[in-house]
């Protein structure tokens, strides 16, 4: 374990603050994956959120002295990002999708999606007229950071963001509020479609748990520090996928739409499912972890 000194009588700057947190997070070789891929840019995010600061100011700032209490603060941030692993959206209760910042803590993972991606044009061609949309579900929502898209891409909608944990839909009635949208976007407690009947949509949006009984014991710690729930799906990372392919018909409109990410399933998926028509989507990343099925495709 990384041992951690006194040093908030040694560091003075934030200059001096971002490179004693670089050459930590290079040392203890912690795992990115919640929104940067190095050292330098999780240390900025780090410190300017823990700071107050915002993220596109940090030349005007690096030789600003600290405060003894913001010292104090940022040497507790940085152990524990290396020592306990802990992601840093839930040290700054922060994270960023698609210009979008959500409020995350320990009972949501922390929010990234490939369907972000694609809400960012309105699910176009697939979507023709956004404004037509006017009714959508996020099923499996976590912190809600999906339902609030939704509703930015299509402002004429009602959108219902559904989890089985009541501790996620406290955090995602937080970003509900934070965005002004409660009248807009409502947050139901349902173990996917069970609490659902009566209810179609003319769009349903999941990004389910998908990983894997393997990639699951295999996780980097930061993954472990997140709610297991909201990860793993059986053996094959499919259970969930399951219900959605068998159950959203009866909660489509005519003409609905079905769009899943399944990460990195897309054999099991094809091998589980050989006769589905899925249309896969195409994102920065590639075309093989978001489908895309009509209601009329649906078994």
């Amino acid at each position: 374990m990384t041992r951690f000194p006194n040093l908030t009588e040694d560091l003075h700057t934030i200059r001096d603050w971002l490179r004693f947190a670089v050459s930590r997070f290079e040392e203890a070789n912690i795992f990115f994956g919640h929104g940067t891929d190095n050292a330098y840019d999780e240390a900025v995010w780090l410190i300017l959120s823990a700071l107050h600061l915002p993220h596109d100011t940090l030349e005007n700032f690096l030789d600003a002295r600290l405060l003894a209490p913001e010292r104090h603060r940022l040497q507790e941030l940085i152990r524990r990002r290396v020592t306990d692993r802990t992601p840093t959206a839930y040290l700054v209760n922060e994270a960023w999708l698609k210009g979008f910042k959500f409020y995350v803590d320990e009972r949501v993972i922390v929010p990234r999606s490939f369907i972000a991606e694609l809400l960012e044009d309105g699910l176009s061609p697939w979507v023709e007229y956004p404004e037509m949309v006017e009714s959508a579900a996020d099923i499996c929502t976590g912190s809600g950071c999906l339902g609030v898209l939704l509703a930015n891409a299509f402002p004429n909608a009602q959108v219902d963001i559904v989890d089985i944990s009541p501790d996620a839909l406290a955090v995602a009635n937080i970003n509900i509020s934070n965005y002004g949208l409660e009248n807009q976007v409502h947050a139901i407690e349902s173990d996917m479609f069970s609490n659902l009947a009566g209810k179609t949509y003319d769009l349903i949006i999941s990004n389910p748990p998908y990983v894997d009984a393997p990639s699951m014991a295999n996780l980097p710690e930061e993954y472990r520090n997140e709610p297991q729930i909201a990860l793993g799906s059986g053996v094959a990372g499919l259970d969930h996928t399951h219900t959605l392919l068998h159950e959203a018909k009866h909660h489509l409109n005519d003409n609905g739409l079905l769009v899943v990410e399944i990460g990195h399933n897309r054999d099991a998926l094809l091998a589980a499912y050989p006769h589905l028509p899925f249309t896969w989507l195409e994102v920065d990343s590639g075309n093989e972890f978001v489908f895309l099925l009509r209601k009329e495709q649906l078994p």
